[in-house]
């Protein structure tokens, strides 16, 4: 779970807690393109507690896209928009698949 970022220093309770309030685990994506090649990549997942923007977590991936993303020819202009999209309302949410893991890993 190291590489999952807001996850530091959280105790199994407060993390309880806050998956309880409606903490989700997201991955935001970002498109980078080199003219005639582009790249669309997803984000660390980011664990984002309760009551905090998703959106705002997920701005720094969306002006990335913006100023590397579309220029590539064709799909660099696909990919930022899809990537922009994506990340304005919220990200892709993996909460479920990563509570599944952690439960597996427990057992």
């Amino acid at each position: 779970m190291s590489d999952i970022v807001g996850l530091d220093n959280i105790s199994d309770a407060e993390f309880n807690r806050e998956i309880q309030n409606g903490a989700r685990f997201v991955v935001f994506s970002y498109c980078i393109s080199l003219i005639i090649v582009s790249f669309k990549r997803a984000s660390a997942i980011y664990f984002i507690r309760a009551g905090e923007s998703r959106f705002a977590k997920g701005l720094p991936y969306t002006l990335l896209t913006l100023v590397a993303g579309p220029w590539g020819i064709p799909f660099g202009i696909i990919y930022t928009i899809w990537c922009i999209f994506s990340n304005s309302t919220g990200g892709t949410d993996v909460t479920e698949e990563i509570l599944a893991g952690m439960a597996q890993h427990r057992s």
